[in-house]
């Protein structure tokens, strides 16, 4: 069962928060990356999940038509076939869509995997992402409040962003400023308008200085203790301890002293994309540097097909990438943890 179902996902989900550990969350644009992705989660004995950003599922869909939906369908089409030569379990997640992007890609994989519950059968995707954090907070829970409902539905958990997560992906940006910082009245109204799983299940992304990107250490203030403050804020209005499934964006450069805070204040799953891509690339770099005159045909020379051939590159970035992804294990505790 490497992917997971419904019922398997909420399991792993529910694991993580009780044992205070978190699943790298992998971004993947190619058969190859996911791959990757795969081979360090079974290398860390881990379970995962591995995502596709709407940038990431247009590449995916070719250069010729750039068709969200097609590159999404057929890379998690893809992923449930060869996923179960790994002998770990992991979860399908699209991510960051913002208001201007949900008819072209959330919407439409929600009604795919409609159709394939409807038949009988599982979910395509096991969560999907809504990032209003560019709207206001009343639009965006609107919107969350129709998504969850189809995506409840549809056995998928929803996965929402509240409030601004700094930098830029995809085409989504924002200000590193004050506004990276979730307050827990921006909770008590998400709790309102969701509820706290007796609507559908959700993840929260909720802001405590995240930035999307490269940053080095001290440019970002991250105030991982904020997430505790959101719980209890809301556990006391509502009366549910532990209400929320956090998620963590932005976190190329944090610390290990950042990352235990989150994980201890209920963060599940933390999204990776900047440095997988940087693990993935940098081995590539190095073969083209250490064997220029092979991968080029140099003064009117014929070159070296086995240095230029893709499967002799394609090698190196896939376990440069796979290492990172054991590596993200080891940081969010998941190592070991895979389901039996």
């Amino acid at each position: 069962m490497p992917i997971a179902t419904p019922e398997v996902y909420n399991e792993m989900l529910d694991r993580a928060k009780a044992g205070k550990f978190a699943y790298p969350a992998i971004n993947v644009t190619s058969t190859q990356t996911l791959h990757a992705a795969l081979r360090g989660f079974a290398e860390a004995e881990s379970d995962g999940i591995i995502q596709i950003s709407t940038g990431g599922a247009e590449f995916l869909g070719g250069q010729y038509q750039k068709e969200m939906v097609t590159g999404a369908v057929a890379l998690a089409e893809f992923a449930h076939i060869v996923a179960e030569k790994y002998p770990v379990t992991v979860a399908l997640h699209t991510d960051h869509c913002p208001k201007d992007k949900l008819d072209g890609y959330v919407r439409p994989l929600l009604a795919v995997s409609e159709e394939r519950v409807k038949a009988g059968g599982n979910p395509l995707f096991q969560s999907h992402m809504w990032d209003g954090s560019a709207e206001t907070l009343a639009d965006n829970l609107a919107i969350g409040q129709e998504l969850l409902e189809r995506a409840r539905a549809a056995k998928i958990i929803l996965e929402v962003e509240i409030t601004p997560t700094g930098g830029e992906e995809d085409g989504v940006s924002h200000e590193i400023n004050d506004s990276l910082y979730t307050t827990v009245d921006d909770a008590i109204r998400t709790a309102e308008a969701l509820g706290l799983g007796e609507k559908g299940r959700y993840l929260l992304a909720a802001s405590f200085g995240n930035v999307h990107g490269v940053y080095k250490p001290g440019n970002v203030v991250l105030r991982p203790d904020l997430l505790k403050e959101l719980s209890d804020g809301v556990a006391a209005k509502f009366g549910k301890a532990s209400p929320f499934d956090f998620v963590f964006h932005g976190g190329s450069g944090s610390t290990a002293e950042e990352i235990a805070t989150a994980l201890e204040n209920g963060v599940v799953k933390m999204n990776l994309d900047t440095d997988t891509q940087y693990a993935f690339t940098r081995p590539v770099a190095d073969h083209m540097f250490r064997n220029y005159d092979g991968v080029l045909k140099v003064d009117g020379e014929v070159g070296s097909k086995k240095t230029y051939d893709p499967r002799t590159w394609g090698k190196l970035a896939e376990a440069g990438m796979a290492r990172r992804v054991t590596e993200a294990c080891g940081n969010l505790r998941s190592t070991g943890t895979r389901i039996k």
